[in-house]
């Protein structure tokens, strides 16, 4: 992880250059932000069947599970939901501070976000292997924190970077683009491969998690942990390469 967390002192980057290009699915960006929608996938795959029908990635379905669990209908939990939604606060909050201390170097951004991601995810990955996970009981709710802190950190550190479309933990908009914006409805198209990129970037993470789980809880949480180091280890040098040239 040591490779991933950069340094205090790395010079600053032109960010716009960083992102100018990422319309394109073979931008380094883009390609890293497509490989953190998939282990979005995976992430809900682990909480909503194993964890007892809660989200950890998507906050607006938790929302709504929440709402109908206090209305006392389908059996849904209430209590999942809220440590769902108060650790995906905290993480966020967390991952603010980084944003706002990295801010104007964007490799040392994302490298200290993937790391901190990766961490959570592999101590999730650690309890599921160490202890019985059954919806409600402790070690439930500790893969819930684990999880959703670790998209939080996500989230707040996506929100800065602001690429179009690749939100990587929801799909409502890029959905309405996809639409909006298609020669059937009077647009121009643009950006229509990258919006399908990032649903069936999310759809495939959630197929592949549901087929993993039926191994053990341990295998997609493991396996969204070295996705998210993986994608760390290739975006920053890619980052660093990109801001290098606009200097």
């Amino acid at each position: 992880m040591n490779s991933m967390a950069g340094s205090p002192s790395a010079p600053r980057f032109d960010e716009a250059a960083i992102k100018q290009g990422a319309g394109s699915v073979r931008h380094p960006l883009t390609r890293a932000l497509l490989a953190l929608t998939f282990t979005t996938g995976l992430v809900d795959a682990v909480s909503y069947l194993a964890l007892g029908r809660v989200f950890t990635a998507n906050m607006t379905g938790n929302v709504v599970l929440l709402g109908f669990g206090i209305a006392g209908s389908g059996g849904l939990p209430v209590v999942a939901p809220i440590v769902s939604l108060g650790a995906f606060l905290i993480g966020a909050g967390a991952g603010g501070v980084v944003v706002r201390r990295t801010a104007e170097r964007h490799p040392t951004l994302v490298a200290r976000a993937l790391a901190t991601e990766a961490s959570l995810l592999v101590i999730a990955a650690v309890v599921a292997a160490a202890t019985t996970i059954h919806p409600g009981n402790a070690s439930a709710y500790a893969l819930i924190v684990l999880m959703a802190s670790a998209m939080g950190v996500r989230n707040a550190t996506v929100r800065y970077i602001a690429v179009p479309d690749l939100t990587t933990t929801v799909l409502t908009m890029t959905l309405t683009g996809f639409a909006a914006e298609s020669r059937l409805a009077g647009g121009s198209g643009k950006g229509s491969v990258r919006r399908l990129s990032a649903v069936l970037a999310m759809l495939a993470g959630a197929i592949a998690g549901a087929l993993v789980l039926r191994a053990s809880v341990f295998a997609p949480l493991a396996l969204a942990a070295v996705l998210a180091i993986a994608t760390g280890l290739l975006y920053v040098p890619a980052a660093v390469r990109l801001g290098s040239r606009a200097r």
